[in-house]
C-alpha cells in the first residue's frame, strides 16, 4: 500500500509578517507549528489583532493533532494560543522553558492547556513525527528551530533566527546541529525569510549598549524605553544601565510586569529587587533617578506610550526634559502609527530616541548573508522560504538559487496553499484551504468579517447620512419635512443648500415610488446615494427610514 503524501500547509505567516502558523500533515496524523497573531492594518478599525483561520483544522474531525510546538515566546508566535487551546482543548504544546512560561502568563484560569518542556537537542516524537528542537538565536531566549523526521524525509524549520555570536544569554547558534542535518540529507528546508531584503549580517544585541550608555549619560529627566514585552534582552540592557547610572527601574503594563515576573523567576532576567520600584509610585522619584519600561512601540492606541502621545494615561503625562527609546522597528504597514506617536511625543516637549538616529534597536532575523549560511550548512533539496511578505519571499528565493538550489527546487507558498511532499517531489499541490484573516475585536472572535470592516472603512473615510421621512400608509404620501441626521459627512448648519437638494430627492423618489412593495426603502437610499455622489463627490453610508402613518 502506497504511503500517503505528506502534506506542508502555512495557515499565517507566509506572505504577511505576523500570525505565524504552519501545519504537517501525514494520512490522519498533524503537528502545527507555532499559533501567533497579528497587528491590524490602519484601515482595519476596531480590530484588536489577527489570528490564523484555524477552520481548515475545525472542519476536519478524522484529523489527529499530536502536539502545537512552539518555536519561541514573541506574540506573532504564540499571541493565538488561547485561541487554539478554545478550539483543541485536549492537544498538547511543547515549549522550550521561557516559552513555556509565557505562554502560562497568556492563558486564564479557563483554559486547561496541557504544555509540557523541551530543550534543545533532545528529541521527542509525535506520531510518525519525529522531532529534534535545535538552538537557535534571536532577540529573545529559549528559541528553537525545529528538525523534523518525517516518512518522507527530513524538514528543517527555522523559526526566527539570526546568527549572533555574541548574545547577551551566551547561548551562541548551533552550527554543528546544524550541520549536521546537512550532512544527513535535509529534504525541505522552512526559512525564515523577514531581512531578505537588507545586506549583510545582522548586528549582534550587545551591539546597542553603546547608545543605551549614551541615552542614560545625557538624560537630564525621566527615561521611558519602549518595546515589546517579550524582548526580554533589550529589558537585560535597560537594567543593566539603570543599574551603571544608580537610576530606579519601573515596569508599566500588566503583561510586561508579568513577563518580567517569570523571566526573572525562571532566571532569565538578572535584575537586582533593589532597582525595581513600584509604577504606581513612579511620580514620587525625582525625574532624573527613573527609567521605566513601557509598551507601545508599534503605536498601538490602548498601550502606554500611544495613551502618553495623545495625553490619555490617568496616571502620568509626557513633559518636556523626557527622553523616550522606541527600541523596536516599525512593522511593515504600522510605520504611520508609529511615526504618527513619535510626532505627538515631540510635540509634547520629548526627546524621542528611535534607530537610525540611535542603534536603539538591532533586528532579530537574519540578513542576506545569515540566510546564505543556513542554506549552506543545511544543503537542502528543496526550500521553502516563510515568516515574510511575498516580496521578502521572492528575495530569500533569489539568494536560494545564488547558493546553487535550482529554480524549480525553491517553493513558494502562502497562506492556505497546500505543498506535497513525496518520495519523488515536493511541490505546490492546486489545492487550496482557508488562510485568511480572523478578526479579533474585544471578546467577538471571527465575527467582523470583509463586510463589516469595508463598512467600519466607509464610516472612517466618509461618515454616515440618515433620512426619516413620514409617509401616509393609504396615499403614499410625505407628510411633513424629511428629517436629516449626519455624522462625519458634513456639517449640517452650514449646508442648507445640500440639505434642500437631499430633500428635493427624497420628494421626489417617493412620489414616484408610492406602492409599499418592501422595495421603496431601498430605493430611497439608492435615489440618496446617487444625489450626494453628484453633488459632493463622497460616498458616506446612507440609511433610509420609510414610516407609514
Amino acid at each position: 500500500m502506497a504511503r500517503p503524501t505528506l502534506r506542508v500547509i502555512p495557515l499565517g505567516g507566509s506572505g504577511e509578517v505576523g500570525k505565524n502558523m504552519t501545519v504537517l500533515e501525514y494520512g490522519n496524523d498533524a503537528i502545527v507549528i507555532d499559533s501567533g497573531i497579528m497587528f491590524p492594518a490602519n484601515d482595519m478599525h476596531g480590530v484588536d489583532y489577527i489570528i490564523p483561520d484555524f477552520s481548515y483544522l475545525t472542519q476536519r474531525p478524522h484529523l489527529k493533532i499530536h502536539g502545537l510546538i512552539i518555536t519561541h515566546g514573541h506574540e506573532d508566535h504564540i499571541g493565538a494560543v488561547s485561541h487554539f487551546v478554545e478550539a483543541f482543548p485536549r492537544v498538547p504544546i511543547y515549549a522550550t522553558r521561557l516559552t513555556a512560561g509565557l505562554i502560562k502568563v497568556k492563558l486564564s484560569t479557563e483554559h486547561h492547556a496541557l504544555i509540557k518542556m523541551i530543550n534543545a537537542g533532545e528529541p521527542f516524537t509525535l506520531s510518525v513525527f519525529n522531532v529534534e528542537p535545535f538552538h537557535v538565536c534571536h532577540s529573545i531566549p529559549d528559541c528553537v528551530g525545529f528538525a523534523i523526521d518525517t516518512p518522507h524525509g527530513l524538514i528543517v524549520h527555522t523559526g526566527d533566527y539570526k546568527f549572533d555570536n555574541n548574545p547577551i544569554d551566551g547561548k551562541r547558534p548551533d552550527y554543528a546541529r546544524l550541520a549536521s542535518y546537512g550532512q544527513r540529507g535535509v529534504r525541505l528546508l522552512m526559512a525564515d525569510s523577514t531581512n531578505s531584503d537588507k545586506p549583510g549580517w545582522t548586528p549582534p544585541e550587545i551591539t546597542i549598549e553603546p547608545a543605551f550608555d549614551k541615552v542614560f549619560q545625557q538624560a537630564k529627566g525621566r527615561i521611558m524605553v519602549a518595546t515589546f514585552a517579550s524582548l526580554i534582552s533589550r529589558i537585560q540592557i535597560t537594567a543593566n544601565m539603570a543599574q551603571k547610572y544608580g537610576r530606579k527601574m519601573f515596569i508599566t503594563g500588566f503583561t510586561m510586569r508579568e513577563y518580567v515576573k517569570l523571566a526573572r523567576e525562571i532566571n532569565y532576567l538578572d535584575i537586582p529587587e533593589s532597582i525595581l520600584g513600584d509604577a504606581n509610585k513612579v511620580s514620587s522619584y525625582e525625574p532624573h533617578k527613573v527609567v521605566m519600561m513601557v509598551t507601545g512601540s508599534q503605536g498601538e492606541p490602548s498601550a502606554v506610550l500611544s495613551k502618553l502621545a495623545h495625553g490619555r494615561h490617568r496616571q502620568m503625562e509626557v513633559v518636556p526634559g523626557d527622553t523616550i527609546v522606541l527600541s523596536s522597528h516599525p512593522i511593515p504597514g504600522n510605520e504611520e502609527m508609529v511615526y504618527r506617536t513619535i510626532n505627538k511625543l515631540i510635540e509634547r516637549g520629548a526627546n524621542v530616541v528611535y534607530d537610525p538616529l540611535e542603534r536603539v534597536h538591532v533586528s532579530g532575523h537574519a540578513c542576506q548573508e545569515e540566510m546564505r549560511l543556513m542554506i549552506n550548512l543545511t544543503k537542502p533539496e528543496y526550500i521553502m522560504p516563510v515568516h515574510g511578505e511575498l516580496r521578502h519571499l521572492v528575495q530569500h528565493g533569489k539568494i536560494a538559487v545564488e547558493c546553487g538550489i535550482p529554480q524549480d527546487k525553491v517553493i513558494f507558498a502562502e497562506n492556505g496553499m497546500v505543498v506535497e511532499m513525496d518520495k519523488v517531489s515536493v511541490r505546490k499541490s492546486s489545492e487550496r484551504v482557508p488562510g485568511g484573516y480572523v478578526f479579533v475585536d474585544g471578546s467577538s472572535v471571527g465575527d467582523i468579517g470583509k463586510a463589516v470592516i469595508r463598512d467600519r472603512e466607509i464610516l472612517a473615510s466618509d461618515g454616515f447620512l440618515i433620512v426619516n421621512v413620514n409617509v401616509n400608509k393609504q396615499t403614499g404620501d410625505v407628510l411633513g419635512r424629511p428629517e436629516i441626521i449626519s455624522r462625519g459627512f458634513i456639517y449640517l448648519r452650514d449646508s442648507d443648500d445640500l440639505l434642500e437638494t437631499i430633500r428635493g430627492a427624497v420628494l421626489d423618489t417617493l412620489k414616484t415610488n408610492r406602492s409599499a412593495n418592501g422595495k421603496r426603502q431601498d430605493v430611497l437610499q439608492e435615489s440618496i446615494s446617487r444625489t450626494l455622489y453628484s453633488e459632493t463627490k463622497r460616498r458616506p453610508m446612507v440609511f433610509a427610514v420609510v414610516n407609514e402613518v
